[in-house]
């Protein structure tokens, strides 16, 4: 029998509702708020208002306003200001995922849901993986960042990747989700087609999920433990230098005295510290500073190659005055017109306070660069960073698994003075400094940081669970239209027995 109008706009009704509340869940998960344990949970409204409440034409609603509110609210604040593109990126994956979303229940409802888990989990991690190719995204929204202030859950990372995390809280969410289906079909009918959902099968996938997360947890705590190699002493200046950060070079080298006074041996300087290339701009002066202070010191500096086009890279110079290298900036934030023509090495450098390597600001928020410089050899990668004010409790998260993922300490100095850190290789927050807007004071962030092994799985494999959840995705797209094939065949073989 046809639903009455007003049902079906309660129904819609009620679906919106569910939807904004996992909007609301995963805003809540991720920083500022980090309130993580809602992430394994997160996504349960959703899928109860796009596989049960909302009628089925209108299904993708659900997803589309989930997942467009929680970006609303994650997302445009970081890019506020930054173009029309950013500000309304949420509308138009909202609108994006409403196409492409748009058969997802017709496909379960063919199929019987038992492949509802796999779909949606290797989907969710599948696009993860395309979003860390692209230059504006990397990492930024994973859902296992939610997990960066819990380093005793995240150690397997170090096996799996941050992809591995990824697919555990979907695979979670949708374990648990086909359990909240099970238990709304005992109690509602709203459309009286609907596959049966068979008991043992829901049993099956939520205990199955359940003990995932409990070997995961488990492993974990096996994994986590206290670093037991030799530490270096190791500061990051944090300064806000206004908009002109090359101008405060005085301020910087009062702040690496005042380090070295502390103890520090390896002290670091914001990204674009500095205006021209040190080793022809300046260089007496910043050799005097390495003497003075018996440090190595990793500068970051930009020089201008045309109006438009400028090198962004970072210099490591010894107590000696010798400079060791030269790297420059990997992912260029293209989105702000920058360009890196001096990218594509990964140097490290032998020293006696162990192997270092470099990376700039943005490369911190891909997997690739990190874990190229530690299977060249980095113990310790130093992070000179220019951060603005809405990433300040944002973006030194990313840092954490850069941390756990390769094995090894990371240092991060930012030069607008709104967040700079210190992550241990098993990703602890050993030191830091969050002051969004700047800190125009200035501070030493400063720590004794043991160095890493970078023995991880993960250096060696890479993202390979990125690249099976990708595989997935791909599978699923193949396999949606066969089973549209089998069903238009079988529903013509009934009707010609009829």
């Amino acid at each position: 029998m046809a639903l009455h109008k007003e049902n079906i706009w309660r129904r819609v009704g009620i679906g919106v509702f569910l939807a904004l509340g996992s909007a609301i869940l995963l805003t809540l998960s991720f920083p500022p708020y980090d309130l993580w344990p809602l992430i394994w949970v997160a996504f349960i409204p959703m899928l109860v208002a796009q596989f049960r409440v909302l009628p089925r034409r209108v299904s993708s609603l659900a997803s589309a306003i989930a997942i467009g509110g929680w970006l609303g609210g994650y997302l445009t604040p970081i890019f506020a200001g930054s173009g029309l593109y950013m500000t309304w990126l949420p509308l138009l994956i909202a609108g994006i995922t409403y196409l492409t979303d748009g058969g997802v229940r017709a496909f379960h409802e063919r199929t019987g849901y038992r492949w509802f888990v796999g779909h949606g989990a290797l989907n969710w991690v599948g696009f993860e993986m395309i979003r860390g190719f692209i230059p504006i995204m990397g990492t930024w929204g994973f859902v296992a960042n939610t997990l960066y202030s819990q380093p005793w859950l995240i150690q397997p990372v170090s096996i799996f990747s941050i992809f591995g995390l990824g697919l555990l809280i979907m695979s979670v969410n949708y374990g648990l989700g086909l359990g909240a289906l099970y238990l709304f079909d005992q109690r509602w009918t709203l459309d009286s087609d609907i596959p049966l959902l068979a008991r043992h099968s829901v049993r099956n996938w939520a205990l199955g999920v359940l003990a995932a997360l409990v070997v995961w947890t488990g492993l974990s705590l096996a994994l986590f433990r206290t670093p037991t190699t030799a530490t270096v002493p190791v500061a990051a200046l944090h300064y806000d230098a206004g908009t002109h950060p090359w101008d405060a070079v005085d301020t910087f080298s009062a702040l690496t005295r005042r380090a070295a006074q502390a103890g520090a041996r390896l002290i670091v300087w914001p990204e674009m510290a500095i205006e021209g290339d040190p080793q022809v701009t300046r260089t007496a002066e910043f050799r005097r500073l390495a003497a003075e202070t018996d440090a190595y010191l990793a500068l970051g500096y930009f020089v201008p190659v045309t109006e438009r086009v400028w090198r962004n890279e970072t210099t490591v110079l010894a107590p000696d005055g010798q400079f060791l290298g030269v790297y420059g900036k990997d992912h260029p934030v293209t989105f702000a017109g920058e360009s890196s023509p001096t990218r594509g090495t990964y140097p490290v450098y032998e020293t006696p306070w162990g192997r270092l390597g470099t990376i700039i600001c943005y490369d911190l928020d891909f997997t690739d660069t990190a874990r190229r410089i530690t299977r060249n050899g980095a113990q310790l990668i130093l992070v000179p960073s220019h951060d603005w004010p809405q990433i300040a409790a944002k973006h030194y998260a990313h840092l954490v698994f850069r941390a756990v993922e390769n094995r090894v300490s990371l240092v991060k100095a930012d030069g607008s003075g709104n967040d700079s850190a210190i992550i241990d290789p098993y990703g602890r927050i050993i030191a830091l400094a969050v002051t969004p807007g700047g800190d125009r004071q200035g501070q030493v962030v400063i720590a004794d940081t043991p160095l890493g092994t970078g023995d991880s799985l993960a250096v060696r494999l890479g993202d390979w669970v990125g690249w099976i959840a990708l595989a997935g995705m791909v599978f699923f797209i193949i396999y949606d239209p066969v089973t549209k094939a089998r069903a238009r065949r079988n529903s013509a073989s009934g009707e010609s027995a009829e």
